[in-house]
């Protein structure tokens, strides 16, 4: 399969959102209530479609999940030492932390379906059910004394892990909704992925590029190079082959998630450094990521 076939369209798509936001006259918080009608509704309507869809074999899944766990723990681990190697004032240390791990969810499953299709999504859905937990409750936690809020509520009612856990149920039980329903659904799913990188392009934000810049580049350099290759030596510990070794190297060398920076602004964090990051790493991946994937035989 040729890389820039899969890899371009993409990044195409994420390019056209950040020039739609700065051509485009739509108002500010047409791209806010854009990003909340994904999140909640085209995305988990992804995530139920492709799971609910799939045959589960949690007993060939398991060595995946446990090679996704203990790469997030990596990711958090070199995270957290960036407290003691640049000491950074905490609100930056505690925004920046969150480059080390978190991931891009719609550039994920974009990508898992142009390599893999539905089995591609259902992989990496499956995956992202454990670990965006993982990655939500180790942001809030570095967060949390630089804000207020109900967090651990947000982390339990979160669409994306919801929508995970009913597609889950629905593939185990063997159970399939009527025809018109999953042919709804089934719509819904097909507009997330696009409009999600839409999203993505417009939520680029270019504040804090030069600030605190060995913090800054040791997160792009941690998420883009170092837990890439952790995740393949622990694909290659755990066994994994196949799809599972693919979609654990990807998840591993996606950009970070436009959601670190509303974390960080909504929580009192240094929302620049979380934004400058996410231009970074979104901009950079497009020459890393198809070298990953390259070095994966596609």
């Amino acid at each position: 399969m040729n890389t820039v076939l899969v890899i371009t369209p993409i990044f195409a798509l994420i390019l056209l959102g950040h020039v739609l936001r700065r051509v485009m006259a739509f108002r500010d918080d047409f791209w806010s209530q854009l990003d909340k009608l994904i999140y909640f509704v085209f995305f988990p309507a992804l995530l139920f479609h492709s799971l609910s869809g799939f045959h589960i074999d949690f007993a060939a899944a398991a060595p995946m999940l446990e090679a996704g766990v203990a790469f997030m723990l990596v990711g958090m681990g070199l995270g957290y030492a960036a407290k003691y190697l640049f000491q950074a004032p905490p609100p930056v240390f505690a925004s920046a932390f969150q480059c080390s791990f978190r991931f891009n969810s719609y550039v994920g499953l974009a990508v898992a379906g142009a390599l893999h299709g539905q089995d591609g999504i259902a992989a990496i859905g499956l995956l992202m059910g454990f670990l965006v937990p993982m990655a939500n409750i180790a942001s809030v936690w570095a967060l949390a004394k630089h804000g207020e809020g109900n967090w651990l509520r947000e982390i339990l009612f979160n669409p994306l892990i919801l929508a995970t856990v009913v597609g889950i149920a629905f593939s185990l039980a063997g159970w399939r909704l009527p025809e018109a329903p999953s042919t709804t659904i089934g719509l819904l799913s097909q507009a997330s992925l696009p409009m999600g990188l839409i999203a993505v392009g417009a939520g680029l934000r270019l504040q804090g590029l030069n600030r605190h810049r060995g913090t800054l580049w040791y997160g792009v350099a941690v998420k883009l190079a170092v837990l890439p290759a952790a995740a393949w030596g622990l694909a290659m510990m755990f066994g994994l082959h196949g799809i599972y070794f693919h979609v654990i190297v990807l998840m591993a060398a996606l950009p970070l998630s436009t959601l670190s920076y509303v974390l960080a602004a909504r929580m009192g964090g240094d929302g620049n450094i979380a934004a400058a990051q996410v231009v970074l790493t979104t901009l950079l991946a497009m020459v890393t990521l198809p070298v990953w994937l390259l070095l994966m035989g596609f």
